[in-house]
């Protein structure tokens, strides 16, 4: 029998039209993010491993290049509005050399390419500033001395790890399209690791919907044998970032402000998840060997 019901027609065809002008307008924002991102880089560890008690973990080098700078590229690529690296550790040598880098550093194409041609962005046409945390007090801690420079921006904030070097631009793209698409108030960049020792861990429901991040160090041994693990790569709507991490606290086993705990404050139905099927893409170098390891892969 034919549905003669013109009500509930006229309500599905509002309905799905309602439905296209969100995926619409998600594929809009998604379009124009260079113009409301900011990408936020932390870059204030100790590196206490890395066995240099002068010298900034981020300013060690791989295949030639510190750490920072392969972070710094990915944030020119992405076009971003604002680019904050947060410093602390012997920050003076951080910052004099984003600034060299900045004055100088074409934006390299996504096959890696310095050679660009007129007319191309440059990594200096974002308003850079540096975000300082005098005291390493966990990733949350860090975050929360951008929000002064971010008080009055209205947009989305990418944070990326200035010890993850070989983080490509297409997954970061596949990132920010994901959070846009689905009008997520966040979306998280995950990975399964062989050996995820020292990683957070991302615990699902049985729906295989996101739930949590657990640190290692709070970890029981069930969620130790979690193998999907958190690089610390989030893309997050600005104003919900602050105001999530206003409510941490360091009632945990480090004492620490840990950023993953915003994730509490934050309704599951709209966190997001990307998962990278390469481990080393978003490998975070935190000591001599694990520079040593990478630097042999890179050269081959």
């Amino acid at each position: 029998m034919p549905i003669t019901d013109t009500s509930f027609i006229e309500a599905m065809k509002a309905k799905q039209s309602e439905k296209l002008a969100k995926l619409m307008q998600n594929i809009t924002d998604s379009e124009n993010i260079e113009r409301k991102l900011a990408v936020v880089i932390l870059a204030a560890g100790l590196g206490k491993r890395m066995k240099s008690a002068d010298k900034p973990k981020v300013m060690f080098e791989l295949a030639g290049k510190p750490l920072i700078q392969y972070v710094m590229e990915l944030a020119c690529k992405l076009k971003a509005q604002r680019i904050i690296p947060i410093v602390g550790h012997h920050r003076e040598l951080v910052i004099n050399f984003i600034e060299d880098l900045i004055s100088s550093l074409p934006c390299p194409t996504e096959g890696g390419s310095t050679e660009i041609p007129n007319g191309s962005e440059d990594i200096s046409n974002a308003v850079i500033d540096f975000a300082v945390q005098e005291e390493q007090l966990g990733t949350g801690h860090a975050v929360m001395q951008t929000e002064k420079l971010l008080r009055d921006f209205d947009g989305v904030v990418l944070i990326l790890s200035g010890d993850v070097p070989l983080l490509k631009y297409s997954t970061v793209s596949k990132l920010v399209s994901e959070h846009f698409f689905h009008g997520n108030n966040a979306t998280l960049l995950t990975a399964v690791f062989t050996n995820p020792a020292g990683y957070g861990r991302i615990v699902r429901d049985e729906q295989n919907n996101f739930v949590r991040i657990v640190e290692e160090k709070d970890a029981d041994e069930k969620i130790k044998k979690i193998k999907e693990i958190n690089p610390a790569i989030y893309i997050i709507n600005a104003k919900l970032l602050f105001d999530s991490l206003k409510k941490i606290t360091p009632e945990n086993n480090q004492k620490e402000y840990y950023l993953t705990d915003i994730f509490h404050f934050i309704p599951k139905e709209k966190i997001g998840t990307v998962t990278v099927d390469n481990e080393m893409e978003v490998t975070g170098i935190n000591s001599i060997e694990q520079l040593e390891e990478m630097e042999k892969i890179v050269n081959q």
